[in-house]
């Protein structure tokens, strides 16, 4: 194997795999010295969080840059001018093997360009995981981007051998991948979702079944390419989790790495913000029980680049506020701004003993510096007796002096 071209390849496909936001990356680019420990360059090593909230690291790479799609957004379009690469099937599997041993990476995220057919890329793509587990028995972690348009035979067979899935979707499809099929892209979803349903069913009945895609399926969305508001793209999401079943839906900013008439100008980048509301905003849709129209509305169709989504949604229904600890249902105390879904939890189960206070508050971990202004403890609010919602805000993003505060301090006891 002759190692530069192979480190060419692994830098040039490393490279191209970076838009793809389903892990994210530490960003290091601090090289080895000599006499020094560790290099963080960029060499494909990424960074993801299990469901229990570990962080592990994988090797996130594009089996292959080439694509005979010409989509608009994406930097391995046919006719983007670029350096082409592609790994071997052995190549992928020796290097995800010498970065296990070494202990740089826990697993492996492996997308691909499409070249010649779906069905071929796909089974590339198979032959990859299959070799991994069953030849050098590896049980690490494994997420591969489906093909759309590949086969069920070989979605079935991929299933086996990768713990989760990662179906491609595109905003405004016909406009940026003209030659993509929209049904191409939700056939997968179905068939992974009706997979992991039977064998759910099937684990319940017999004592040895085949795995099949056991972290589930995901996907990403991107933001800002087309004139698509945040409402849209979070009912889309919406629909992913309640149809679907999916376990994330990624959000990726839209990057102006091309110039293409179809695309925004070049100077035009998404802002990190608004990337970040909407993963904010999937998070409440999740595990707040928030509904994508509570989050907006038509007359309200971006977000709040200013305050997170919940904190909006409370001083959009100040009427509902403030709230009493002792006696709220659960998925109220969930509404309150600066208290979390544990911190709910623990509300919920300490008030059985005793009367809360602030100072239970904090212990509980609630960010009482928010959370004060939307709570009452049997004693009224003073806060929302005397602040509009308008300089509640000014206060909370502490736009303006702290007069309000200064104002109420005295006469406020309870907190």
């Amino acid at each position: 194997m002759n190692f530069d071209r192979l480190k060419e390849k692994l830098e040039i496909l490393a490279d191209a795999a970076k838009y793809d936001v389903s892990c994210s990356s530490s960003g290091g680019s601090r090289k080895n010295k000599k006499g020094a420990l560790g290099d963080s360059s960029a060499s494909g090593i990424c960074h993801t969080y299990t469901e229990d909230g570990r962080c592990v690291s994988l090797l996130k790479i594009l089996l292959t840059n080439h694509c005979i799609y010409d989509c608009a957004y994406c930097v391995s379009r046919s006719s983007n001018d670029i350096k082409r690469a592609g790994f071997t099937v052995d190549e992928v599997v020796d290097l995800t093997i010498n970065f296990y041993r070494r202990n740089y990476i826990e697993g492996l995220f492996l997308s691909s360009g499409i070249f010649k057919n779906a069905d071929t890329t796909m089974e590339r793509l198979v032959r990859v995981a299959k070799k991994l587990r069953l030849e050098e028995n590896f049980n690490g972690y494994i997420h591969l981007k489906s093909i759309p348009g590949a086969s069920d035979e070989l979605m079935q067979e991929a299933a086996l051998y990768a713990d989760r899935f990662e179906i491609p979707t595109e905003s405004g499809l016909k406009l940026l991948a003209p030659e993509k099929n929209r049904q191409d892209m939700l056939n997968p979803m179905k068939y992974i979702q009706n997979g992991i349903a039977q064998y759910k069913d099937e684990k319940k009945i017999f004592r040895k079944v085949p795995k099949f895609a056991p972290a589930g399926q995901s996907t990403q969305m991107i933001v800002g390419a087309t004139n698509e508001n945040d409402l849209q793209i979070i009912k889309v999401a919406d629909h992913f989790y309640k149809n679907f079943n999916l376990k994330r839906v990624y959000y990726s900013g839209y990057v102006p790495v091309l110039e293409d008439k179809r695309l925004p100008s070049l100077t035009t980048a998404v802002p990190m913000l608004r990337e970040n509301r909407l993963y904010q905003s999937d998070w409440l849709m999740r595990f707040y029980g928030f509904k994508a129209e509570e989050i907006l509305d038509p007359n309200m169709p971006f977000l709040d680049l200013e305050v997170d989504p919940k904190l909006s949604w409370a001083l959009r229904h100040l009427h509902q506020f403030p709230i009493n600890l002792q006696t709220a249902d659960y998925q109220m105390i969930l509404r309150i701004p600066g208290i979390g879904v544990k911190t709910a939890q623990k509300i919920v189960s300490a008030r059985r003993f005793q009367i809360l206070t602030m100072d239970h508050l904090k212990k509980l971990g609630a960010a009482v510096n928010r959370a004060r202004y939307f709570i009452d403890f049997n004693a009224g609010n003073a806060y929302l007796r005397y602040l509009t919602d308008k300089n509640l805000r000014k206060l909370l993003i502490g736009g303006s002096s702290s007069k309000f505060h200064n104002q109420f301090s005295q006469q406020l006891t309870l907190f």
